[in-house]
């Protein structure tokens, strides 16, 4: 049993929601494949949402490139835990950069939703929050109540230090909102809010 175990667990569609409805318009969003991607199309669509569909382990690194090129800009990665421990090393290189316009946002359920509900890592002892400190993100916290958003926008806005949020969520399984397939033109829409040439 871990210490996660024993905290209450949100409602993650009503978490998303909640968390995009207080971004800065200017915040740049990239999803984590599979339920993150559902939900954060479901609070809404937004031509600065860059949707990731099958990259699993991807969202933190593209997230990290995108904030170390659009240093103005805040940019939120926001995945959920078994995508996450995928790519978990990158947590390396964020802690070694330390963007102060990026933030991790990691849904964790404590299980591989996508692929069968097995418990991941973090049913299985891995404390995340730790596991960023090690990395060396000084800003990591666990969330595990609605009224956090607030506080987790806030620094989002406030763009002073690379933060990492795990949000312990349920194991509920909403109606699926899946945003556009289309890789080429999901890719050219976030490119064209950016003000780059498509192709």
């Amino acid at each position: 049993m871990t210490a996660a175990d024993t905290l209450p667990r949100l409602d993650r569609r009503r978490f998303v929601a909640g968390l995009i409805a207080r971004l800065p318009e200017d915040a740049l969003v990239v999803t984590g494949l599979g339920s993150p991607s559902y939900d954060v199309f479901a609070a809404g669509d937004r031509p600065t949402n860059f949707y990731l569909w099958g990259a699993m382990g991807a969202a933190a690194p593209l997230a990290l490139g995108l904030a170390l090129a659009q240093p103005d800009r805040p940019v939120v990665a926001l995945t959920g835990d078994g995508e996450h421990l995928m790519g978990i090393g990158a947590l390396g290189t964020i802690g070694a950069k330390l963007p102060s316009n990026l933030t991790l946002v990691v849904l964790d359920n404590a299980h591989f939703g996508e692929t069968g509900m097995q418990p991941s890592h973090t049913g299985l002892g891995t404390d995340l929050v730790a596991v960023a400190r090690g990395f060396g993100i000084r800003d990591a916290v666990r969330v595990t109540g609605l009224a956090q958003a607030d506080d987790l926008a806030a620094r989002i806005k406030a763009r002073t230090a690379t933060t990492y949020a795990q949000v312990l969520i349920a194991t509920d399984e909403p109606p699926r909102a899946l945003p556009p397939r289309d890789g080429v033109a999901n890719k050219n829409n976030f490119r064209a809010a950016l003000g780059l040439s498509t192709f």
